[in-house]
């Protein structure tokens, strides 16, 4: 072997074991009380009992098990997070809605398609014996919650389409060198630069709320995988065609916020003018997670769409 050769393959083979070791790299948990500490005691108390009392139960499709609870009784309403949430991040409005309704809310495990969420959303609901619901989605979840009412409109009674943006080539072509790279990236990385967008700006857009600030923080910290994170991405550069709605348009109101770091305006203003007869409720200066920091406007204006 040449010495240009030599010196190649020793280069490449201290790239590989270094890549290797990068990726072996924990990711930091600083801990429930570090996070939450600007959190408000009653706030923080109320999470802490919430996920105390609702353990989790579990559906498995396809070999991807789906974390889900059920609360309530009345009409059902299933809530769908976005790429960097889990079954809690409603849970001011499932303790509030509660009352009135069984609430549904489910954990993406890392399945990288429309169809594969579709299909794991469904046997919960199957496994609930509920034969239709109404449905909140926000984000990628606003963004499963439409191929749902596209792909599967006998099970859906009502949707509301949150923080969202329709199909569109726009995420794919922006993301294209990142979505490229995100599987060999090692989790520490990708999960530290997914904190440090949300402290650079959704923090800010959501007023420097505490919480929003918390929880999206934890779920950087560990409580979300890469593999989540890798496939809720492919998830929402998944396309699917968008027919006449089956819905009536006045069963699909928007939700949005005029200042939505994780939204541009071109995605909203496609939205709207996907669903143009629907209801559109902007909340002003509230950014990505309008749940998190305004619940009980947000719970109220859930109350007044599901009561019609």
């Amino acid at each position: 072997m040449s010495t240009g050769r030599r010196v190649a393959a020793i280069a490449g083979g201290v790239l590989v074991v270094g890549v290797i070791a990068l990726s072996l790299v924990p990711v930091s948990d600083p801990g429930f009380d570090a996070l939450y500490a600007e959190v408000d005691g009653d706030t923080q108390a109320s999470l802490t009992a919430f996920r105390a009392e609702h353990q989790p139960a579990q559906v498995e499709v396809d070999g991807e098990v789906f974390d889900y609870v059920v609360l309530g009784s009345g009409p059902p309403v299933l809530f769908l997070h976005g790429m960097g949430g889990a079954y809690d991040i409603f849970f001011q409005q499932l303790e509030a809605l509660a009352d009135t309704h069984t609430v549904v809310a489910v954990t993406y495990p890392p399945v990288p398609s429309l169809r594969g969420l579709a299909d794991g959303v469904l046997a919960v609901l199957d496994a609930e014996q509920l034969a239709t619901t109404s449905v909140v989605g926000s984000s990628l979840g606003g963004y499963l919650a439409q191929y749902l009412v596209q792909q599967h409109p006998q099970r859906i009674d009502r949707a509301v389409f949150a923080n969202t943006f329709p199909p569109n080539d726009v995420i794919r072509a922006d993301n294209r060198v990142l979505g490229t790279l995100l599987p060999v990236i090692p989790e520490w990385l990708v999960l530290g630069a997914f904190r440090s967008n949300i402290e650079a700006e959704v923090v800010p857009a959501a007023g420097g709320d505490p919480l929003v600030a918390a929880y999206l923080l934890e779920q950087g910290h560990g409580a979300m995988s890469k593999a989540q994170f890798v496939a809720r991405y492919r998830a929402v550069i998944d396309p699917f065609e968008v027919e006449p709605a089956p819905l009536e348009d006045r069963d699909i109101p928007l939700i949005e916020a005029d200042n939505d770091p994780l939204v541009a305006p071109e995605l909203r203003t496609m939205l709207r003018d996907t669903y143009p007869d629907a209801q559109v409720v902007t909340f002003e200066g509230l950014g990505h997670f309008p749940y998190l920091n305004e619940p009980e406007r947000y719970t109220q204006v859930l109350r007044d769409f599901l009561s019609h």
